[in-house]
């Protein structure tokens, strides 16, 4: 090629390069993370995004789609107002957009995409890792499919509306009352201020399809039993015929533990000999691997993975419910954690991010995450399970309202929301749906079905419920909410300082903890989502202040945990828009307190000594 050719040449690729992500560009009229600016809009969020149901046969999604925001009462529009960068939500920095939309308007998004070779003759299911509220989807002009649920994952098999040819056309509409309707959505308010946050609007976790046989593995339970020395597994097989078998395989690294051959209903028993059990300071993972068989041929197959690990309850030498791990007590100790980006919002910018978090907070010496009124893409659990971190998972609030009547000990005044039917189906569709997305991520130790008093309703019957859907697990009915006789925790919040329920009271049947405690701010200068109307429980003007007044809590938590407290949870992570408590700054630029000082305090706090 010769010179002035080669240089043309280049300078198209380059102007082609430019025209691309000129579609795009990142907002900055507010702080952003380091991560921001690595966001390449071509491929974002490249990660295989369902890690406990591994297929090789996918393709993602993600990247520039076209969009449009028209009244609610208008169809499908005509013209689309320009690109949003997927899936990040239309609020956000790193749609491109940053825009809110409200309960009069949809948002509307459409693409064109051509199937990757490999997906060619396998049925096809189109993946929503997450998308806030109402989506309805159309393949080729086709309805596909119509979901409510802001954090589920949700499927369509779109193979019926796929037309001949390399290219298809996907649009998908939503609609999103926020804090206007009766739905769970978290801190979301149309208007934001203090606790409360930013609209999060529209796709806002991976989208992707996945090829897979007309026979398919849909998903897998999991449920280890470390006093027997098992591990229940059973399957959910699409389309099998008369004869279908599964084999279910567990392996440490290539070598076989165990193996079972039975036909697709019911649920496997593996014996697991010699069993490795996972913990916080060795989070050994066995790997999964599930076949269906059909006339000694395989016709699907996935890989998963587990840990052998138990959560209950049990007697310390005083006769107080203790919260154990692996049958022995464990104190747990964490952060809240909102899960919130100031670029993002509810969405990391990239897998780097995102571990950042995990990484920052198991330096700091906590073996703990409370996982607050939000739910994570699912790569967030597998990297805790990988690491060793507990997580407690709430469910998303919604439809508030009520508020506390009374506190621990005080239980003639307490009274639930009269929810309407529409706000309680909801409420239930959407917790069952959370409950079997996260059902085999061992890192989860305990269901939250309400936080505090907001939208709590039906306290005793939605405990009861949470406990028999999952046994393996420990329910806090309302974390520092109205108290009922209910569930295994009973959890008071206290700010600033640390506090208790009483035990002698309460811990003969229940473990006793500290949901929320903490909230000590410090807004740093350069770091912050605003400029004023920021706060902390208590504030302070520099970080040594704040290192002390965090070490006499610490200090106080060794006197509680001789008492009886099982956990407790410091408010928070990261700033959070005009919260100035957390740990680090919303933009993670700046950790407030030094990590070996936090991690020399907080692991005295796992001695066992304390509770002898």
């Amino acid at each position: 090629m010769k010179k002035a050719t080669y240089v043309l040449f280049l300078l198209l690729i380059s102007l082609s390069a430019v025209a691309q992500n000129s579609d795009w560009h990142l907002i900055k009229d507010k702080i952003t993370t380091p991560w921001a600016e690595k966001v390449d809009p071509k491929a974002p969020l490249p990660e295989y995004p369902r890690p406990q149901l591994i297929r090789g046969n996918w393709q993602n999604l993600n990247g520039l789609w076209s969009y449009a925001v028209v009244p609610k009462i208008q169809s499908d529009p005509s013209v689309y107002k320009g690109k949003i960068l997927v899936p990040f939500a239309i609020e956000s920095a790193l749609s491109g957009v940053g825009k809110t939309v409200g309960k009069d308007s949809i948002l509307w998004y459409k693409t064109t995409i051509s199937l990757n070779k490999t997906l060619k003759g396998k049925d096809i299911l189109l993946h929503f890792g997450a998308v806030d509220w109402r989506t309805t989807v159309f393949v080729n002009g086709k309805n596909a499919g119509m979901h409510e649920g802001g954090f589920d994952p949700f499927t369509f098999n779109i193979t019926p509306y796929l037309v001949s040819g390399a290219k298809q056309e996907i649009k998908v509409s939503v609609w999103d009352p926020t804090d206007d309707g009766p739905q769970p959505r978290g801190k979301q308010v149309k208007n934001p201020e203090g606790i409360w946050y930013t609209p999060v609007t529209g796709i806002w976790q991976t989208v992707w399809l996945e090829g897979v046989p007309k026979t398919y593995i849909e998903s897998t339970k999991q449920t280890p039993n470390i006093d027997n020395h098992t591990l229940a597994v059973s399957v959910d097989v699409k389309n099998t015929q008369p004869g279908d078998q599964l084999k279910i395989t567990a392996l440490d690294g290539k070598t076989v533990v165990s193996q079972q051959i039975t036909d697709t209903a019911g649920t496997a028993t593996l014996d697991i000999k010699d069993q490795k059990l996972w913990s916080t300071t060795n989070p050994f993972l066995y790997d999964l691997q599930v076949t269906v068989i059909r006339k000694n041929k395989p016709v699907d197959e996935v890989k998963s993975y587990f840990a052998m690990r138990k959560i209950s309850l049990g007697p310390d030498a005083n006769g107080v419910q203790r919260m154990l791990l692996n049958n022995k007590f464990v104190f747990e100790y964490g952060p809240l954690d909102q899960g919130w980006w100031p670029d993002g919002l509810y969405t990391p910018p990239t897998y780097d991010a995102m571990t950042f978090d995990i990484d920052k907070l198991k330096a700091m010496g906590f073996n703990l995450i409370r996982k607050h009124i939000k739910v994570e893409p699912a790569l967030y659990y597998t990297y805790c399970d990988k690491n060793g971190m507990l997580l407690w998972q709430d469910m998303p609030s919604g439809d508030l309202g009520n508020g506390w009547e009374n506190r621990p000990g005080v239980l003639d005044r307490a009274t639930d929301k009269a929810r309407t039917p529409e706000s309680e189906g909801y409420y239930r569709k959407e917790w069952n749906a959370i409950i079997n997305s996260l059902y085999n991520y061992p890192c989860i130790v305990v269901w939250t079905p309400f936080n505090e008093a907001w939208g709590q309703f039906k306290t005793v019957e939605i405990t009861e419920w949470t406990m028999k859907k999952d046994p393996s697990r420990l329910v806090n009915s309302a974390s520092g909410g109205n108290f009922y006789d209910t569930g295994n925790i009973v959890d008071l919040h206290n700010y600033p300082h640390p506090a208790m329920p009483t035990a002698a009271i309460f811990g003969k049947t229940k473990a006793v903890v500290l949901g929320e405690f903490g909230g000590l701010g410090w807004p740093v200068t350069e770091h912050v989502w605003q400029a004023n109307k920021n706060w902390g429980y208590q504030n302070f003007k520099n970080g040594d202040d704040l290192l002390k007044r965090y070490l006499t809590f610490t200090d106080r938590l060794q006197e509680l945990i001789k008492q009886g407290l099982s956990a407790a949870v410091y408010t928070q992570t990261t700033d959070v828009e005009g919260e100035v408590n957390g740990f680090m700054t919303y933009d993670r630029k700046v950790i407030k307190m030094p990590v070996d000082l936090l991690q020399k305090a907080n692991t005295k706090l796992y001695d066992q000594a304390l509770v002898k």
